[in-house]
């Protein structure tokens, strides 16, 4: 997820594009770059790190009249350096990219054929390479797109400008979103709100698929066979911060349901539905070769990337029928783990800066042992240090209370576990093509259980002002247990414990009467009647039940106070479904209590330091 912003009107481009650009940051801040018109020539000036560094490099004397574009950037293809940041050139083009574009290797190589040469390791760079084939002399701009556009796969938005024809901005939205900004002095483009909702609040949002062309004066907007389309403009009633968060109350809340997209984008250029295969990025022959001799898995993470381990586990063992283990990064190098020759870490971390978690990978490389990556942070320490990168594209996550990394985390470990279940002959064809299948069809899932979070407040509603909570589960709903009271627990202050339910009679047993709520996850699995024995243990002794079942469920919904019903799926994928709803609740949670969502107390969004 990245920042971008097109303008063209009759004030200093380069201030308008800056500010812009500064209330976007939160999209990304990797690096960050400008584009506009001194005399009809494009001036481009990009720098790697926080928009601060950009500025820096800006002359005093940059500044112009007309058409520009700006972009911050959350690396995605290519590290966080300055020749990976936007704006790209080519010729007389200039572009800037929000999305990923998923054939651009294959692309690439056709460019490359015909002599093309790169300076960056982005799609972003092919894109306009690729549209720039398409420019002839005398084809305009917009044709140029459009035909250009036939052949790309992906999910994007991106600007354009051509010295060429230097009175106006080209954007185009295919699945990442753009929203026009229109004053009497100036248009803009921008893909969220507050780039320019200083300036304007009339604002016009860009269709899948729709052009548009902003020049001084006139704005059209076109669709895919360029056919011109009469667009509403709307007025803003939001304030600054609230549209940064796209109108919604919290940053938490937000990231929650932009789960789905968060999903698609990790999916993206590395399934093949039709032949059940799973693509991993920049795997040499040598981690191949070892990821085929592997007779072992450790997984490491701390907080919630260490419930995803959890998951992970029985991920591994299930599909790919490899033994896996798994670890607190903070203890793992202190125990002086037995690694051996045949085994594989694999470190799980957010930022890719979790002290302990680097620590781990260090252990792990020092005894020569192959280590993988999943993280979210293009050049993060992590990454840079592991042998291989899994990368989550849940894009910038703002709110400390970790959701679309948590599922993003469970997507990776389960295309992982494909990929290792065919590479070590556990998985068939067959089956491989009915998992990809479901999860494909899992971020429509996502959006429909969203849809009911009327439900969830319900919930939070009747239980918001109970001092403990208890979450049970069993097989891979006992990780996502442990993640729903550990979400409880970081923004709502409530006391709360996620437990394997075969346990509960080990201890917590003890703690249930009428003020205790306890939450079961009872999806119709291979233990939903030892579920059903649990709930019944907890009603027995006048615990407040709330269950969380599959739709058609007959059982544990007759005797529980409060059901929520989710979708049935495949068991493997269970655990994503599950999740969403225990971070609705404990968000509602937190808001009836008046905390503060994003920045809960003592906590940290990346913990760097031991």
């Amino acid at each position: 997820m990245c920042g971008i912003i097109g303008y063209i009107g009759e004030d200093d481009v380069v201030s308008r594009l800056i500010s812009g650009l500064a209330r976007l940051e939160y999209r990304g801040y990797d690096s960050a770059g400008i584009a506009y018109f001194s005399d009809g020539r494009l001036q481009i000036f990009r720098a790697a790190g926080r928009l601060s560094a950009l500025t820096e490099t800006l002359s005093p004397r940059a500044n112009g009249k007309g058409a520009g574009i700006g972009h911050t950037r959350w690396a995605t293809h290519g590290k966080p350096t300055a020749d990976n940041a936007h704006p790209h050139r080519y010729g007389p083009l200039a572009i800037i990219h929000n999305g990923i574009f998923e054939n651009y290797l294959s692309l690439k190589d056709k460019l490359v054929a015909q002599g093309h040469t790169f300076t960056s390791d982005t799609d972003t760079e092919v894109l306009v390479h690729w549209i720039g084939r398409h420019y002839k002399n005398g084809t305009p701009l917009t044709d140029a797109v459009r035909e250009a556009m036939t052949a790309v796969e992906g999910s994007f938005a991106f600007c354009l400008l051509s010295e060429r024809e230097p009175d106006q901005v080209v954007a185009l939205r295919s699945g990442c979103p753009l929203v026009i900004g229109q004053s009497d002095q100036a248009l803009f483009v921008a893909s969220d709100i507050p780039a320019f909702l200083a300036h304007t609040r009339h604002v016009i949002y860009l269709a899948d698929g729709e052009m548009a062309i902003l020049s001084r004066g006139d704005l059209q907007v076109q669709d895919r066979m360029g056919k011109l389309v009469t667009k509403k403009v709307e007025t803003i009633h939001w304030d600054a911060a609230m549209a940064e968060k796209d109108g919604y109350p919290h940053f938490m809340l937000k990231e929650i349901h932009e789960q789905s997209r968060a999903l698609m984008d990790t999916m993206c250029g590395r399934v093949a539905p039709e032949t059940g295969q799973v693509m991993l990025e920049g795997i040499s022959a040598d981690l191949c070769a070892s990821y085929q001799a592997c007779k072992r898995l450790v997984l490491i993470g701390c907080g919630t990337s260490w419930h995803a381990a959890l998951v992970g586990k029985f991920l591994m063992e299930r599909l790919a029928g490899i033994p896996t283990e798994v670890d607190v990064a903070s203890e793992f190098r202190y125990r002086d783990p037995q690694l051996l020759s045949n085994d594989m870490v694999v470190a799980i971390s957010q930022s890719g800066e979790t002290a302990d978690t680097l620590a781990a990978v260090r252990e792990a490389r020092s005894r020569i042992i192959p280590t993988l990556a999943i993280c979210n942070v293009v050049g993060s320490s992590i990454s840079r240090e592991a042998d291989a990168v899994f990368y989550t594209h849940a894009g910038p996550e703002i709110s400390v209370a970790s959701t679309k990394a948590f599922t993003t985390q469970l997507m990776s470990l389960t295309l992982l576990a494909i990929y290792l279940g065919r590479l070590h002959h556990r998985l068939s064809e067959t089956e491989a093509r009915r998992l990809i299948h479901s999860l494909v069809e899992l971020p429509a899932h996502i959006d429909a259980l969203l849809s009911r979070a009327q439900e969830i407040q319900e919930i939070a509603q009747e239980h918001y002002q109970c001092r403990d909570f208890l979450y049970l589960g069993r097989g891979m709903q006992y990780p996502v247990a442990l993640e729903g009271a550990l979400k409880l627990k970081e923004i709502s202050y409530i006391h709360a414990e996620g437990y394997p339910a075969g346990e509960m009679k080990h201890g917590p047993i003890a703690l249930i009467d009428c003020n205790m709520p306890v939450v079961i996850l009872a999806p119709k699995d291979q233990v939903y009647d030892k579920m059903f024995s649990n709930a019944s243990e907890v009603k027995a002794r006048g615990g407040r039940l709330i269950a969380f079942v599959e739709e058609g469920d007959q059982e544990i919904s007759r005797i529980a106070d409060t059901c929520f019903r989710v979708p049935k799926m495949v068991p493997c994928l269970n655990p994503i479904l599950m999740t969403v709803p225990l971070q609705l609740l404990a968000y509602d949670i937190a808001v009836l209590r008046g905390n503060d969502v994003d920045n809960p107390r003592n906590l940290a969004k990346s913990v760097t330091v031991e």
